[in-house]
């Protein structure tokens, strides 16, 4: 979908908005550890740093600035922003349209020494967020961090913070 159209579609629903832009969410997936991939306290939803799952298979591992591009890093970063809405869903009842702020994403960047644009690749994230949900509900507080590893070899992990009715 153009940018004009998702400006078009800007007052939209976070589930009308998925539907417009052709995207399918992945089903959520359970941790491999003791821990919950989402939590709930009063309005305010936490999801847990989400590795980038496609039908069960890792994308994209490796480090930024050695062997993944930027725009690799973008793409991986959006698809981990897909499995948090999937979680972010399953805590919602199944429905997005729950959420009434974006409050803040963490973007976990596997840096070769050197690399700097982390920013630049957390934008895959962002954008993906901001499209879904619009400005005023998507537009979020971030942190993008470059790490010397992450969990699984994986390039990106980011985890999420948002308010929900």
């Amino acid at each position: 979908m153009s940018k004009a159209a998702i400006k078009q579609n800007a007052n939209a629903s976070a589930e009308a908005q998925l539907k417009a832009l052709n995207i399918t969410l992945p089903a959520a997936g359970k941790p491999a550890a003791r821990y919950v991939p989402a939590t709930q306290s009063g309005n305010i939803v936490y999801v847990s740093g989400q590795l980038p799952f496609i039908n069960g298979e890792l994308i994209h591992k490796g480090q930024l600035g050695a062997n993944i591009s930027i725009e690799q890093g973008q793409e991986t970063a959006r698809n981990c922003a897909l499995n948090i809405l999937a979680h972010l869903r399953a805590i919602c009842d199944g429905n997005l349209d729950k959420v009434t702020k974006v409050l803040k994403l963490e973007i976990l960047v596997s840096s070769a020494q050197g690399f700097t644009d982390q920013h630049v690749v957390a934008n895959g994230a962002s954008n993906l967020i901001a499209d879904i949900f619009g400005d005023e509900i998507g537009s979020h507080a971030r942190v993008a961090y470059g790490v010397a590893g992450l969990p699984m070899g994986v390039a990106v992990e980011v985890a999420g913070t948002f308010e929900v009715a």
